[in-house]
């Protein structure tokens, strides 16, 4: 029997899917995630690392093609793309699928192309579903997703290597899908997106001494690779379409030491795998603690209790954040800040708005914010790994906070914004979050518009009326 070529079935799968084929779920999550996902591009806008990007972004230039989402700037499609996805990933406040990145790896070149290309509004939907569930399932292959292949999946010792290299693919069928790619071309394409794809950088940042911007990945620098990949392959030149094949390919040289590639097609067209576990960040920082931080921004609420009364917050959840990538003092940066649990307990209880405010360098400097980070502990909740095998959606935790002599205790089963559990985000929700984003940088009437042509893209005839309202 022949062997079955994982490339050109992916490939096969992003052409044949119509707008038909997708259920009215998945039309409506996607929608969603584009609304959360460009409200955090345009959040970062102010922030002086998203300021860097834009500023590279206008030193690149390039023919006037696509646009920096929030601002009047045109330039090439891999330049909109470098800056659309550092934008998109510099709040930390993105969408969590196939437990890591892959929105700012997947949606700003298809972005990009969307716009360039005049694309509908259903267009847009289906290529950015398509591609969120192609990085998704190569998230499945690499054991990165959380569902249908952890439990009882074996695994080979030693430090694993992690990273979004995987969503490149994801990247270029949605965008290969816009430019009405035949068969060959989208193979061709999928073929050099395997080989345009960054180095596996995730773990450096969580073993580094140093807390510096790059953090762990630049999906934007990812997403000028993709770019390239759909434009050489409508030339005709040519990728390499065996690069899923399990020797020597794709997990070979970019390093992942999970390759599970059966899992790349299983169920592909009836199973949807990218909405399954979908977190919709309701605060800008690291996801590892969003469920302590629940626990804890829920008993500030009940007790009304004030930074000068509380005494100390122990914490309890996913993981102990007293050590490693967690333990830094003081921010450094904005980065550095997202994954200082300290501090941003600290934000929480001072009752900093949540959004970019926590970001700001008056909230970061704040000596009252400093002087509290010390009152707070993180420690492993004892029942996480036994609850999350019994409930692949659970995210226990428990947060003890001691003030006016007393200990204020709540624990909460799910974590705020996970998709399929009850502590889900409305869509009222998700519009909260994106007009706060946007009020920075937008008029109200833009935003009223831009909240509107999300809700019903599909019935847009032209992507660009959706980018006029969140342009400049």
């Amino acid at each position: 029997m022949k062997a079955v070529n994982p490339a050109r079935e992916l490939a096969k799968f992003a052409l044949e899917t119509r707008w038909e084929d997708l259920p009215p779920d998945i039309v409506h999550e996607t929608k969603r995630v584009l609304m959360d996902s460009i409200g955090c591009i345009l959040g970062a806008l102010t922030m002086e690392k998203g300021k860097k990007y834009v500023a590279l972004a206008r030193r690149y230039g390039g023919p006037p093609e696509s646009s920096i989402m929030g601002l009047s700037d045109k330039v090439s499609l891999p330049t909109a793309a470098l800056a659309n996805g550092e934008l998109m990933f510099t709040l930390d406040y993105h969408t969590i699928m196939s437990g890591a990145h892959d929105a700012p790896y997947v949606l700003p070149t298809i972005l990009a192309v969307a716009e360039s290309t005049g694309a509908s509004g259903k267009d847009l939907i289906l290529s950015a579903t398509l591609g969120c569930e192609i990085s998704s399932r190569l998230a499945r292959a690499v054991l990165r997703h959380p569902i249908g292949v952890q439990a009882g999946t074996p695994r080979p010792a030693g430090p694993q290597r992690n990273g979004n290299a995987y969503s490149n693919f994801g990247a270029a069928a949605g965008a290969g899908k816009l430019l009405k790619f035949d068969q060959e071309k989208m193979v061709h394409a999928l073929g050099l997106a395997g080989h345009l794809c960054m180095a596996l950088t995730y773990g450096r940042w969580g073993h580094s001494e140093t807390r510096y911007m790059g953090k762990y990945g630049i999906p934007g620098w990812q997403n000028t690779g993709a770019v390239m990949a759909v434009l050489l392959a409508e030339m005709g030149y040519t990728g390499d379409t065996t690069v899923l094949d399990t020797e020597n390919g794709f997990a070979f040289f970019t390093g992942y030491r999970d390759w599970y590639p059966e899992k790349i097609l299983e169920d592909i067209g009836k199973t949807w795998w990218y909405n399954y576990r979908l977190h919709y960040k309701p605060y800008p920082c690291c996801a590892v603690f969003h469920s302590e931080l629940d626990c804890f921004m829920d008993v500030l609420e009940k007790y009304n209790l004030l930074p000068e009364e509380i005494e100390s917050v122990r914490a309890y959840g996913r993981a102990s954040t007293e050590g490693g990538l967690f333990a830094a003092g003081a921010p450094e940066n904005i980065s550095s800040a997202q994954f200082n649990p300290r501090y941003i307990f600290s934000v929480a209880a001072h009752r900093v708005r949540v959004g970019p405010e926590w970001h700001d360098p008056e909230t970061a400097h704040d000596p009252r914010i400093l002087a509290f980070m010390p009152k707070v502990t993180c420690q492993p909740h004892p029942d996480y790994q036994k609850q999350l095998a019994k409930e692949p959606l659970s995210s226990i935790a428990r947060c003890d906070v001691t003030a006016r002599g007393k200990v204020y205790t709540i624990e909460r089963k799910h974590r705020r914004g996970t998709t399929g559990t009850d502590a889900a985000l409305t869509d009222d929700d998700l519009i909260r979050k994106f007009r706060h984003n946007a009020e920075r940088v937008l008029t109200q009437d833009k935003i009223d518009r831009a909240v509107q042509a999300f809700m019903e893209l599909e019935k847009l005839d032209n992507t660009t009326q959706l980018i006029r309202e969140v342009t400049l």
